[in-house]
């Protein structure tokens, strides 16, 4: 009795360390993999070309410090408005993808040091007339749901003239809108609306006065310095061989990386 109670005691003691071990391999091999959230409209960090390919000025950068992390990268759509819930639960590892710092955000997730300047500005058709923020009184704007847009226009004085403020899912949506006339302008940032002028010239123009001036970070879940930590050493060590500048000539023409 005594021999096959210690026989069953060393099998579960087997088992037990088969299941650990099979754990620690799972858990390891994910751990080589970085889950980013992004938004696959938000041309030029990251959207999807005509192929349905996964491209970006961000997702150049997060490949590359990657790489530098000896790890893989998994690029995975997020809804914007519930990025920060998708990083808290684990769903994915870094919010990166035009990820304007704020200090509502910094409440929510860590952040690596700013890498890019950025600014919210109004954009509207080019046969507008409309030319300066006082104009938007009594018209109808939209903006990305959830956006660092919708922060900027809420602390401007003129957001209590406007006659509606639309939200969309996306920028794409909102400039859309605005192209055939049921918005008469959109907050947005100044890099993705300067790259879709680059495509479309002669269908916008851009306010002179900009209502915010920001900066891009990349979001880490709360807890996890350690990732934080390792990433910003390969962000620093991009700045320093050049890489990073080489990813910001290749989308922007010139290094508008912040060192």
């Amino acid at each position: 009795m005594k021999r096959l109670a210690t026989i069953v005691l060393v099998i579960a003691a087997m088992l037990s360390l088969v299941t650990g071990c099979s754990s620690k391999s799972a858990e390891g091999k994910e751990n080589k993999t970085l889950v980013i959230g992004i938004d696959d409209k938000f041309a030029p960090m990251g959207f999807r070309d005509e192929n349905n390919k996964i491209v970006g000025f961000d997702i150049d950068l997060a490949k590359a410090a990657a790489d530098k992390m000896g790890k893989k990268v998994k690029f995975q759509p997020i809804d914007w408005s519930t990025k920060e819930a998708e990083l808290s639960s684990g769903r994915i590892d870094l919010i990166w993808n035009g990820y304007t710092i704020t200090d509502e955000r910094k409440k929510k997730v860590l952040f690596t040091k700013p890498y890019l300047k950025n600014a919210q500005v109004v954009v509207t058709r080019a046969d507008s007339s409309l030319s300066k923020l006082d104009d938007l009184k009594g018209k109808v704007v939209g903006l990305q749901s959830l956006s660092s847009a919708a922060d900027a226009l809420d602390a401007a004085p003129i957001k209590s003239k406007i006659k509606t403020v639309t939200e969309f899912a996306d920028n794409v949506q909102a400039l859309t809108d605005l192209k055939s006339g049921r918005l008469d302008a959109v907050v947005i940032d100044e890099i993705v609306i300067n790259y879709y002028m680059t495509k479309e010239q002669e269908a916008f123009k851009v306010l002179d006065e900009s209502l915010a001036p920001e900066e891009y970070g990349i979001g880490v879940k709360k807890g996890n310095e350690e990732l934080l930590k390792n990433l910003q050493k390969a962000l620093d060590d991009m700045n320093e061989d050049g890489t990073a500048a080489q990813v910001s000539k290749k989308w922007f023409g010139e290094d508008k990386v912040l060192k």
